[in-house]
């Protein structure tokens, strides 16, 4: 028996309305609005999250503007690899670990009281990033909560416990590790920081990566990957398997946050962590950085 064309087109539809608030979700997207509530015909340089219909088929599908370039300082790199596309990976030459030499008190120095962004309306004070600046193994998540905001330190609120007792499980302590953020001033109501707030203060966290040049960054939710690796998948299809940002190794998994909203998938990170913690066992005592 034929099925309606429209029914079908209405059941995929749905299908895919599903999928897609399943993905915001995790994102930790709670409003979503349509642009002036029209149809439009070209793509929108909306905030992520929001969604945009296009005219010929009435489908619903997420905005996808292109990143500026930031206007601020890049880290200092030696024989840089080859550019890549937007969400692409690097040419076939091998990459070059980066190279630097600043500190991090000069990152900091230059970030300031920071005002390049709007974001430094709203906010109490710039969160950097905390903790032992020769770390082997760093965290970075996406932006400061409330509790950040007010403290000044990344990742204090009730999802910083929970990565406190993640960094626990794998035998070391908070304060061997270092813990940061793509954005250092809270977004307004914890949204999602939009691309060109993110594309602002990223070089600032790339400078402290080559400042410390840990071993392993876990990168903690879609934000963080999207912004350190510039992939087009989202943390569920490359959660758990060892990336690479500049010769340095990279493993994506789930925010905190998304635990503590579903702690099912608080096993899948054991899994993620459980192989951080084995490639750090398996590398040589290295002598301090300087």
């Amino acid at each position: 028996m034929n099925r309606d064309p429209n029914a079908t087109e209405l059941l995929d539809l749905l299908k895919e309305s599903r999928e897609y608030t399943q993905y915001f979700a995790e994102l930790g997207v709670e409003t979503i609005a349509l642009p002036g509530g029209h149809v439009k015909s070209e793509r929108s340089h909306s905030l992520p999250g929001t969604l945009v219909v296009e005219p010929s088929t009435q489908r619903i599908r997420p905005s996808e503007p292109e990143l500026p370039q930031p206007p601020v300082k890049a880290p200092i790199v030696s024989n840089p690899p080859q550019p890549t596309s937007l969400f692409g990976g690097l040419t076939a030459t091998q990459p070059t670990p980066l190279q630097s030499t600043e500190n991090m008190e000069d990152v900091w120095r230059d970030i300031g009281d920071c005002t390049r962004c709007g974001l430094c309306e709203g906010r109490t004070q710039v969160v950097n990033t905390y903790g032992n600046h020769k770390a082997r193994l760093m965290f970075v998540g996406e932006a400061p909560g409330a509790e950040e905001d007010a403290q000044g330190r990344p990742f204090v609120g009730r999802a910083g416990q929970l990565l406190t007792k993640i960094i626990e499980a794998i035998g070391m302590k908070r304060e061997d590790v270092l813990i940061g953020n793509v954005n250092r001033c809270r977004p307004p109501g914890n949204r999602q920081p939009t691309l060109e707030e993110a594309a602002i203060c990223r070089p600032f966290l790339f400078r402290e990566i080559a400042a410390v040049q840990p071993d392993v960054i876990v990168v903690m939710g879609n934000t963080a990957l999207r912004n350190l690796l510039e992939v087009r998948e989202g943390i569920t299809r490359v959660r758990g398997k060892f990336q690479d940002f500049r010769g340095i190794k990279v493993m994506p998994t789930f925010h905190p946050a998304y635990l503590l909203r579903d702690p099912s998938k608080k096993r899948e990170t054991w899994e993620d962590l459980k192989k951080v913690r084995d490639y750090l066992d398996s590398l040589p005592p290295l002598p301090q950085k300087s």
